[in-house]
């Protein structure tokens, strides 16, 4: 006898592919750039901010040039990382201060002390200044010791919150003088900003 074979299964029925949805949607971004225009109807159009203000209350297109804008007419960097004010809360007590600094300023000027180590408590102009009194008061000094100079009094007023007016009674070589100075408070410290000795 010869083997039967067993027939074939029949093919099992698919069911119809189910539609994809994507899931996302690819959209068309709106073209916003300017149209280019010549340079002469740039100048004609926009010239002056007169012109640009007159033309937007007529509803005319003003053009604008697609790139960034920068405003040069602010000191912004001085504004955000320059010194900033310190209210006198939050400063030290000011007669101490101005002592200390009225006897290291006649030091300096007498040539005891290198004006390098009242740069942070001098503004630019005023360090300049008695740097420059220093070195001459040096040049002039005779040779041998030479006596420091002591402040006797201090008179301080505070004509407004974070500025102090200040003025020191010094006395040198048997000699007495007068210091004047203003400080300002600049990143939590005080800053002599004016300086004057008589």
């Amino acid at each position: 006898m010869t083997p039967q074979h067993a027939p074939a299964p029949a093919p099992a029925q698919l069911d119809p592919p189910a539609a994809v949805t994507p899931s996302f949607v690819v959209r068309r971004i709106p073209d916003t750039a300017p149209r280019v225009i010549s340079a002469d109807e740039a100048w004609a159009t926009g010239s002056s901010c007169c012109a640009a203000h007159a033309a937007g209350e007529r509803g005319t297109e003003v053009y604008a040039q697609g790139a960034l804008a920068l405003d040069f007419s602010r000191d912004c960097d001085e504004d955000d990382f320059g010194p900033q004010p310190t209210r006198s809360s939050l400063l030290p007590q000011p007669e101490p201060f101005v002592a200390t600094l009225a006897q290291a300023v006649m030091e300096v000027l007498s040539g005891q002390r290198p004006a390098s180590q009242l740069v942070r408590h001098l503004s630019p102009t005023v360090h300049a200044m008695v740097a420059r009194r220093a070195l001459v008061a040096t040049r002039r000094a005779a040779p041998g010791a030479r006596r420091a100079a002591m402040v006797r009094r201090v008179r301080v007023c505070e004509p407004a919150d974070g500025v102090v007016e200040a003025c020191a009674v010094v006395v040198s070589h048997g000699r007495v003088g007068a210091l004047a100075l203003r400080l300002e408070g600049r990143d939590g410290r005080w800053v002599a900003t004016a300086l004057t000795v008589g």
